[in-house]
């Protein structure tokens, strides 16, 4: 039995696994995928501090990776089925074996929201994308149409006008809620273009993707856009499947804990994007899994 079981192998978990096991803890992670989560698709990382130049986000994972297996944590591959959660003893069922745990953490993500449109299930890995840094490089001297308005989606856009001929950003509001600096970088390309109040209501095509056709929010006027690729950008939703019903989550299914990352079960953590919070980032991920680590920590210190 391991003293934390982390569930989860991005930022977070990762990061619980380097602050537990450094604490002489005994300390698995169990990711059914990449260790890494959603950063490892990330073509730069900019705003994590001490990389003045940015890094990869493949590389950034391999670096946290090798650091928690360097201070003693195990990091499984499997995907978890099922989770007991109360008593004493915090179980997990996966696909190639079962897990016990004095304490938990649940660093279980987020995943890319989909458009939910006629055409995007059709098309999607054939025309459709939700990670730009996977398949830009599909795209080479294509137009392409990027869906969203916040960080994610400028980003993306950024990334793909070094690749396809035409980008096109389009947005549902008059206003992006991304950061500045991220817009201004954005207008600085040519072959980027900027279609706000418009929201997209069907992606068409053959064999192959053709076109979107996009309605203006204000008046429902209908126009189709001429691209090979779309990448949706319009936010994420919680990782929360195994725990429905087991735990307290809030209206948007996200994982509610406090300031400690203590959920309403006793030895359970909740840590990185699958929190309920305001920013969610790869540092504040980071922050999320050092604070469960050593709240685990103590847990075990005081119930031992």
């Amino acid at each position: 039995m391991y003293d934390i079981l982390t569930i989860g192998g991005g930022p977070a978990g990762l990061t619980a696994a380097i602050y537990g096991a450094r604490a002489g803890l005994s300390v698995a992670v169990v990711e059914k995928a990449v260790p890494g989560g959603q950063i490892t698709s990330t073509h730069q990382l900019e705003n994590y501090p001490g990389f003045a130049q940015g890094i990869s986000g493949a590389e950034f994972s391999q670096q946290l990776l090798e650091q928690a297996k360097r201070v003693g944590a195990q990091v499984l591959t499997d995907e978890i089925l099922s989770l007991q959660l109360e008593g004493k003893v915090k179980k997990a069922e996966g696909k190639a074996g079962s897990y016990q745990a004095k304490t938990m953490i649940l660093a279980l993500g987020a995943a890319p929201r989909k458009l939910e449109i006629p055409g995007e299930q059709q098309f999607t890995g054939m025309g459709v994308s939700y990670c730009a840094t996977c398949d830009g490089a599909f795209f080479k001297g294509l137009r392409v149409a990027v869906i969203g308005g916040g960080d994610t989606a400028f980003e993306d856009a950024r990334y793909l006008s070094d690749l396809a001929a035409e980008v096109y950003l389009v947005h549902r509001r008059d206003t992006f809620r991304a950061q500045q600096y991220l817009v201004e970088k954005a207008k600085a390309k040519e072959n980027i273009h900027f279609i706000k109040q418009a929201v997209p209501v069907e992606i068409c095509g053959g064999m192959d993707l053709e076109y979107i056709v996009l309605q203006d929010v204000q008046t429902g006027k209908r126009q189709e856009l001429a691209v090979e690729g779309v990448f949706a950008a319009v936010g994420q939703k919680p990782n929360t499947e195994l725990v429905q019903g087991k735990i307290a989550l809030d209206a948007a299914g996200y994982i509610e804990a406090d300031e400690n990352t203590r959920t309403n079960i006793p030895g359970i953590f909740a840590a990185g994007d699958v929190r309920k919070k305001r920013l969610r980032q790869v540092v504040t991920a980071a922050a999320d899994g050092a604070v469960a680590a050593m709240e685990a920590y103590h847990t075990i210190l005081e119930e031992d």
